[in-house]
């Protein structure tokens, strides 16, 4: 694997590289966890060349969001984006990444009123900016993403549309714990009993699917299903339970296609999110 952190020379070798089936790009802010590596297994088998970033974007943190506090340990990840068989990890500096005032900035203005966007104004103007500065340094054939970030992947899906990104965006299952509780980089700072409880989130989404499957087609009866399930079974304080198309985002009128039931809790130290998104057929509709 080579590091490398500045973009010239990582262009330099992208150039003389590139073959086959092209380029998988994992883009990720570091702290890396079987989530992570999942994408990489997924493009490593898709892709000639597996790139992966490690950076901790500062314009997608709020003023009073945990940027300074989030996890890092780079000796850690390097030896585990190895061992995945990523072959180039690139460690963008941010005097490069964000040099000078710029003169042209990013604004989403779809499917980021609702979720973690609703709380977090700005924060996916941040992401867009990063990943459009790395699509365009890296420039990959494939893009690898994780569905336990489901506003992030629908966000991002629209930008590569609406901008003409020649890539596709690959959307990859959640990685879980053996009791279901999705992987996090935040998850180290649960308490102990807070770790115990945890898995209560996806048990609610289980109950959420399951209650569509056999014929719910109220959000608010979704939703109260959702929150006495957690509110029943954990000391976390929860923040939304919404019910939207997917990957639209939009409230549902039509139980048709795909739907997601999102939530996110905020525990002490740590706001863990979930969804699950789940495929209303005829068949269901008929229940």
């Amino acid at each position: 694997m080579r590091c490398i952190d500045n973009i010239r020379e990582l262009t330099d070798v992208l150039t003389h590289k590139k073959q086959g089936s092209g380029i998988g790009f994992v883009p990720t802010m570091g702290y890396l966890h079987e989530g992570h590596l999942s994408l990489v297994k997924r493009a490593r088998e898709e892709t000639d060349l597996v790139v992966m970033s490690i950076y901790v974007n500062p314009t997608q943190f709020g003023p009073n969001e945990d940027f300074d506090r989030y996890p890092r340990d780079l000796d850690r990840d390097k030896a585990l984006a190895e061992e995945a068989g990523v072959d180039i990890l690139f460690l963008p500096r941010t005097e490069e990444i964000y040099a000078g005032t710029a003169s042209v900035t990013l604004h989403v203005t779809e499917g980021v009123h609702v979720m973690c966007g609703k709380k977090r104004p700005g924060h996916f103007d941040g992401v867009v900016t990063i990943l459009t500065k790395l699509f365009h340094i890296v420039q990959p054939d494939h893009v690898y993403m994780g569905l336990k970030d489901a506003q992030q992947v629908a966000v991002v899906e629209r930008l590569v549309k609406d901008y003409f990104f020649p890539l596709t965006i690959v959307r990859v299952p959640t990685m879980r714990e053996s009791d279901g509780l999705a992987k996090s980089s935040r998850n180290v700072y649960l308490s102990t009993r807070e770790r115990e409880e945890a898995p209560v989130l996806q048990h609610s989404l289980q109950r959420a699917r399951k209650a569509i499957q056999q014929g719910a087609r109220s959000p608010e009866e979704v939703i109260s299903l959702v929150r006495e399930t957690i509110e029943s079974g954990t000391s976390g304080v929860i923040d939304y339970i919404e019910v939207l198309s997917y990957p639209g985002l939009c409230p549902v009128e039509e139980w048709d296609g795909e739907i997601i039931v999102a939530l996110a809790v905020q525990y002490e130290k740590a706001r863990l999110i979930d969804n699950m998104i789940i495929t209303v057929s005829e068949e269901d509709k008929h229940v």
